[in-house]
């Protein structure tokens, strides 16, 4: 492609970008009367081409050319604005403003050569816009402390996580507080994720939307709040056990996401445990899913904040403990130190010691034991559950939840045992 030709396709990509937010901006501006709209479909097509053009002239008039030509526009848009105000009465939205100006943007970077950048920021652009109604009732659908859950996540992510160093600490350098920080970051996240399926299930998703997405926040929590409420309704128990068995089953595949995060190598070993332990707990949950009443239930989900800082911050000290007592008791007693702490740590907490084995085994820890480990927490933590349910729901709670519990956990170390190699 000669210059002139490359010139034109550019301006060209400038055109279609004005062109593209233009008509976005036009039909939602549709009904508004001739004259009362800051800009329309040829005005944004014009302001990408004004962008491209004063872009192309940078190199023979200097870059003060483009600045001008910026402010200009902004002055002109805003001068629009005000008119519009007064003329109107009403309030005339600033995004249209926005909108103009990025064009003008967008229009410049395609003059100067980056054309599919530009196309890909200004369709972007053009899907915030168009979704203006869902983002509206996204935010007004926000609680307090959800808004202050998601602000959390980002201040223990985006600001926090960058600036720990990175590397190891203390006896068998075993603590790296970025190292640890990551994995916090990551159950946090799952857990929000969880906490916001569940939210949008709401009512309509009812037991086992509610069952299926609480694993990834607390399965143990939806576990105890199920099994209470089974003792006030005799005819809910299946389903409520179904939303049981459904919160133990995600736990599976969530252990295999955590560590296969930290560890790819580990993806093939544990596959298979996790898949035999998951089929023992959801072939029953389905069984009784089929016999489920036609009788309501408040099956509204037992966690009320998405993210607190001080269960994170508490997290990652009992990650930190785990961490260093599996290089203690591995120096001390080798992989059989390992698998005890892996059965102790799986009463109270799966990913603390998912996450640990999945470090561990990244450095010098065999798959099979850093499998086997994972394993035996998994099933210890199912145990503990199935006591749970059977102390709280009663026998016939007990029975329907703890039975497939206690065959998962069989089954999952009888089948880690023979295939993690």
């Amino acid at each position: 492609m000669n210059e002139t030709a490359s010139v034109v396709w550019h301006l060209g990509v400038a055109l279609a970008i004005g062109l593209l937010i233009g008509v976005e901006r036009g039909w939602k501006k549709r009904t508004a009367a001739e004259g009362q709209r800051v800009a329309g479909v040829r005005t944004y097509g014009l302001i990408g081409l004004l962008g491209g053009g004063l872009a192309l002239l940078v190199d023979d008039l200097g870059a003060l050319v483009f600045a001008l030509g910026f402010v200009g526009l902004a002055g002109l848009l805003t001068a629009a604005y005000i008119v519009n105000l007064r003329r109107s009465g009403d309030d005339v939205s600033i995004t249209s403003v926005i909108a103009a100006l990025l064009t003008f943007v967008f229009g410049a970077l395609a003059a100067l050569g980056e054309a599919a950048l530009a196309a890909s920021a200004a369709v972007v652009t053009t899907l915030l816009l168009s979704y203006k109604p869902v983002l509206h009732r996204w935010v007004s659908g926000l609680e307090e402390q959800e808004l202050q859950g998601g602000l959390k996540l980002l201040l223990i992510s985006v600001v926090l996580l960058p600036i720990l160093p990175d590397h190891g600490y203390g006896p068998w350098q075993a603590l790296n507080p970025y190292a640890i920080w990551w994995m916090v970051v990551l159950i946090a996240a799952l857990s929000f994720v969880g906490y916001f399926a569940m939210k949008m299930g709401g009512p309509r998703g009812g037991i086992a939307f509610t069952g299926l997405s609480a694993g990834l926040a607390s399965s143990t929590a939806l576990t105890l709040h199920f099994s209470r409420l089974s003792q006030g309704h005799a005819s809910l128990r299946p389903i409520l056990a179904a939303g049981i068995l459904l919160a133990c089953t995600t736990m599976f595949p969530r252990m295999l996401l955590v560590a296969s995060a930290l560890n790819p190598s580990l993806f093939r070993a544990l596959a298979v445990p996790v898949a035999v332990m998951s089929l023992a707990t959801v072939v029953p949950a389905l069984r009784y899913w089929r016999a489920r009443s036609s009788a309501a239930v408040d099956a509204t989900s037992p966690i009320r904040n998405p993210l607190e800082l001080r269960s994170a911050i508490t997290f990652g000290l009992l990650l930190a403990i785990v961490m260093l007592l599996g290089k203690a008791l591995e120096a001390r007693f080798g992989q059989a130190g390992i698998l005890a702490l892996a059965a102790a740590s799986g009463i109270a907490d799966v990913d603390a010691i998912t996450l640990s084995l999945a470090d561990m085994s990244d450095e010098h820890l065999g798959v099979r034991t850093a499998v086997f480990g994972m394993v035996i927490a998994a099933a210890v933590n199912s145990v503990a559950k199935a006591a749970i349910a059977t102390a709280v729901g009663g026998r016939e709670t007990g029975i329907r939840v703890g039975l497939p519990l206690l065959a998962s956990a069989l089954a999952g170390i009888l089948v880690a045992y023979l295939w993690a190699v």
